[in-house]
């Protein structure tokens, strides 16, 4: 089965990015670009359409490292014995000055950078040893260090991405009161701590992006899910705050970006728990390579490989890693194979950790620059580390570059649980069938599918654009007044007017309420056909935009072709089911 991903969205907050130049050392990515960020199917470009890859790194701390049992002021109740003091890891040890040159020193482009709910809130000062190395962050509040964090990063030419990591300000994961976005706290305050968050770093030209929730998993009795309607639905919860972010971020088709996480000791059904709850289900180190490939595309990798769907998406690997101690030959071969499929597969990516601590050249040995007590550092390039090969062979990969052709979008409609309406221009409007289920299309796209039940529907923009003018209103259509010719005998048919394309609909439980249409604003011709799909699928071969309702059937119209009606029946036995579509030549 195909795991639920985390969700990134991205262009909320940019504006632009002058050039920076290299600060030495390693060569610096080139992270020159002009904002705001979008998609255009698998790849993130700039406003110029130029593809931007995330070649990132996270930089921990702030979200929390105490292991949740025993004294928070005492190293050793924090996990690896690296206390953040609530704050980004390694400002005890080093300047930011030296810190960002050694950053950028490493070839990234841009930064996770992860926070709790709680640090937001936090109003008690950092301690002065947590900020040794920088005094000029005495007294501040866990936030204010998060700010002056973000605003050094981001002068220096590093893209951040905010990352809500936590809840609570404790070391991920396990059942911690973490699990969940709404884990430990409710919906409307991780919304309104998002909003927030986004709208403190609005005037900030290189805050990239809003990385939603960190790693949605299961309680002791709950596990979460993808689409069932109820608190625990990650995909509802996902798509709300998306649309609260600054403006409706989501409704656009072209600002979504999933994410996916792996590391060695996990596994496709292995959490990666040892001993309590440890199974006995394969990790990821266990796997061949051949098995492993086909894994890591069946989890995550296929949103990006499989274009012109309506899941299609550039993938964010938004965190893997190992240890430069004690990996066995199994972790380190699993390493670089995971590399080898990251390079060939030219995908954006972030390491985790950037930062950790070292004393006499031991430690965690986890992050990519690692500093004692007194600022020395154990870096990547110190010329002891095995990961280095496999970290250049990763940050230096060619990979695509430049300009980024438009490509067609599909949207999935869902209205399963409540509304679900995409287009802006209706969401500025009027309830459109009040007390129905309502879905409409992106601004800009058109119906082109319906599911005979599930209340599934696809929506495009491919092979033909039919405008919908400025100014001009849509129409709710509810009765059979411009349904000629009798397309569907005997069946309710809601049909637009001439000239017009469905980009919506609406129902009362199954039975379809309304249809809506839109006005072309240019002739179209005459003719149509009747799409029959209340007992088989019924799509143009291969599908196009993928299986928007999976287990239900499904009509589609045809490429050059709109939607124009929508045919049901209540005659006995049937529900009222959207049973056929009546497609029409747009050319």
């Amino acid at each position: 089965m195909r795991s639920p991903l985390r969700v990134l969205v991205v262009g909320a907050l940019v504006a632009a990015l002058a050039p920076v130049l290299s600060s030495g050392g390693t060569a610096a990515a080139d992270v020159s670009w002009t904002g705001p960020l979008s998609t255009r199917g698998r790849y993130i470009v700039d406003a110029t359409g130029s593809r931007f890859k995330l070649k990132a790194g996270n930089w921990h701390g702030a979200s929390g490292t105490w292991s949740g049992s025993g004294d928070v002021e005492d190293d050793a109740a924090h996990h690896a014995g690296e206390n953040s003091g609530r704050i980004p890891l390694g400002l005890d040890r080093v300047p930011l000055p030296q810190l960002l040159s050694q950053l950028r020193a490493t070839g990234i482009n841009s930064v996770r950078l992860p926070f709790s709910n709680e640090m937001v809130h936090d109003q008690r000062p950092v301690t002065d040893g947590a900020v040794a190395a920088n005094p000029g962050l005495r007294g501040l509040t866990p936030l204010q260090v998060y700010d002056a964090v973000v605003g050094a990063l981001t002068g220096a030419g590093l893209a951040v991405i905010l990352n809500n990591h936590t809840n609570t300000t404790r070391w991920c994961c396990g059942v911690d009161g973490n699990e969940r976005w709404n884990a430990s706290q409710s919906d409307t305050t991780w919304e309104s701590d998002w909003l927030l968050m986004v709208r403190r770093y609005r005037t900030n030209a290189r805050v990239a992006g809003a990385d939603l929730y960190n790693e949605v998993r299961r309680t002791v009795w709950d596990d979460p899910n993808w689409g069932l309607g109820d608190g625990h639905d990650w995909f509802a919860a996902a798509q709300h705050v998306g649309d609260r972010i600054l403006s409706p971020t989501l409704v656009r088709s072209d600002k979504l970006v999933l994410s996916a996480h792996f590391y060695d000791y996990t596994g496709p059904h292995h959490s990666g728990a040892t001993g309590v709850g440890e199974t006995s289900d394969p990790r990821y180190r266990d796997l061949g390579r051949d098995e492993l490939y086909s894994t890591l595309y069946q989890e995550a990798f296929y949103v990006a490989e499989e274009s012109a769907q309506h899941f299609s998406a550039p993938l964010w690997v938004s965190e893997f890693g190992i240890g430069r101690f004690g990996s066995d030959a199994k972790s380190r071969a699993w390493f670089a194979t995971f590399v080898d499929y990251l390079v060939q597969h030219d995908t954006d990516f972030a390491y985790w950790p950037l930062i950790g601590w070292q004393s006499a050249g031991t430690g965690n040995g986890w992050a990519l620059l690692s500093y004692d007590r007194s600022g020395a550092l154990l870096g990547i390039d110190d010329g002891t580390d095995w990961r280095a090969a496999d970290w250049h062979r990763l940050v230096d990969s060619p990979g695509r570059t430049g300009i980024v052709p438009g490509v067609p979008h599909w949207s999935m409609l869902s209205p399963d649980h409540g509304d679900f309406i995409e287009s802006l221009r209706m969401r500025a409007g009027a309830d459109f069938d009040p007390g129905a289920r309502k879905a409409a299309c992106p601004d800009g796209q058109r119906l082109a599918g319906l599911a005979h039940d599930g209340n599934r529907a696809l929506c495009t923009d491919a092979t033909l654009a039919l405008r919908w003018p400025p100014g001009a209103a849509a129409q709710t259509v509810t009765d059979e007044r411009y349904a000629t010719p009798d397309w569907a005998s005997g069946y309710t048919k809601l049909q637009c007017p001439a000239g017009a394309f469905l980009i919506g609909y609406a129902v009362r439980g199954a039975t379809v309420s309304s249809a809506l249409c839109a006005p072309s604003g240019s002739t179209l011709p005459p003719g149509g056909r009747t799409v029959w799909f209340d007992r088989s699928d019924n799509r143009p071969s291969g599908a196009p935009g993928g299986d928007f309702a999976t287990g239900h059937y499904k009509g589609q119209c045809a490429d050059g072709e709109y939607a124009a009606g929508i045919a049901f029946t209540r005659r006995l036995g049937s529900n009222g089911a959207p049973a056929a579509l009546y497609c029409r030549p747009a050319i």
